[in-house]
């Protein structure tokens, strides 16, 4: 028995705390709180999803960006750089490759990046969803038109991942330049929700600027919008940009933040993110058992990985998918879980 459990099972039931509630959560550095919070979201996750994790297929295909974000290792003022774009062929070779060792849903993935137009990337959605019936295709390209988001849809692709970063205003400036804002950010995500999509959002936790009043909006945000996916992990500084002697977010309290996220939204789709292993040799794992129920493993090309350069010290640049699989096949196993070949849809009911 818990000294936590009755606020614990207020969460679980409401999906939500007041304020001052959920701030403790937050912030408190309890070890047996948080293991009472751990063992809770665990529970509830094995509910609805068992012991399965659902891998998604990483294709990172293009570094060139016209944003110039603050925290952003591929912002358009870093001349250092190297960048580079996949063709089609480059693409669909990836997804080919991926199909064969079991991913069911491939991520495209890029800065926000011109060249590839929106008939190309109509054609490409549909190409893959012709190789790959069984599979969901899930776009990160960034803030479009709706129109733009609208032929995207009919191509053929499922999901899109748009996280709104902070859902602090004043924040939202901090990390931005002024030619972004979030209002601009949060019109994306309900043209997304209205065209159908199954949309993921998510939020840095440890972002230069960050208040705990952040992170209570931030949860505000997400429970209103009810996003099928929440990406959530700390943030790590790039080397070339102006938040580069930053301080890196902090693990323990992103773990906390995914078992809240857990508890508010029992049926989300949540990664274990790579930024979490990035910090934390064991970040993932303690992800999942925090729980997180998605993993992404990288599909690149190893020649282009370490150009994709959000933050510093990206792990899993040099491996082959092949590796990565059996890796990630290995240390969940040895938590219990199971990697599955499933695309892992969003199951609201």
């Amino acid at each position: 028995m818990s000294p936590f459990d009755g606020l614990l099972d207020q969460l679980e039931q409401n999906k939500t705390l007041p304020d001052p509630e959920m701030a403790f959560l937050i912030c408190s550095d309890q070890p047996d709180l948080a293991e009472s919070l751990f063992t809770r979201a665990r529970r509830v996750a094995s509910q609805h999803f068992g012991r399965r994790i659902f891998p998604r297929g990483l294709i990172e295909f293009t570094n060139y960006c016209r944003n110039d974000c603050y925290y952003c290792g591929i912002r358009r003022s870093n001349r250092r750089a190297e960048r580079y774009r996949l063709t089609k062929d480059e693409i669909l070779s990836c997804c080919d490759q991926g199909h064969r060792l079991g991913f069911r849903t491939f991520v495209l993935q890029g800065g926000e990046d011109p060249f590839y137009s929106t008939t190309f990337l109509s054609d490409l959605v549909r190409s893959i969803k012709g190789n790959y019936p069984d599979c969901a295709v899930t776009l990160s390209i960034g803030e479009k038109e709706f129109e733009e988001y609208r032929r995207l849809r009919e191509a053929g692709a499922d999901r899109y991942l748009l996280r709104h970063e902070t859902a602090d205003a004043f924040h939202y400036r901090e990390l931005h330049p002024a030619v972004q804002t979030a209002a601009n950010r949060l019109r994306c995500l309900n043209d997304l929700k209205t065209l159908g999509f199954q949309v993921g959002s998510g939020f840095m936790v440890g972002s230069p600027g960050q208040t705990t009043a952040c992170l209570l909006k931030d949860l505000h945000l997400l429970k209103e919008l009810e996003p099928q996916m929440i990406g959530i992990g700390p943030f790590i500084p790039h080397q070339d940009t102006p938040f580069a002697d930053e301080k890196p977010g902090c693990v323990d309290r992103t773990l906390r933040l995914i078992a809240i996220l857990r508890l508010m939204m029992p049926r989300a789709l949540i990664p274990a993110t790579t930024a979490l292993g990035t910090l934390d040799p064991q970040g993932r794992e303690k992800g999942i058992l925090a729980g997180a129920n998605v993993v992404m493993p990288n599909l690149s090309p190893v020649d282009v990985r370490k150009k994709y350069a959000l933050y510093d010290h990206k792990i899993c640049t040099g491996e082959e998918a092949a590796e990565c699989w059996q890796c990630l096949q290995t240390r969940l196993n040895g938590i219990g879980y199971e990697l599955v070949v499933d695309r892992g849809d969003y199951n609201p009911a």
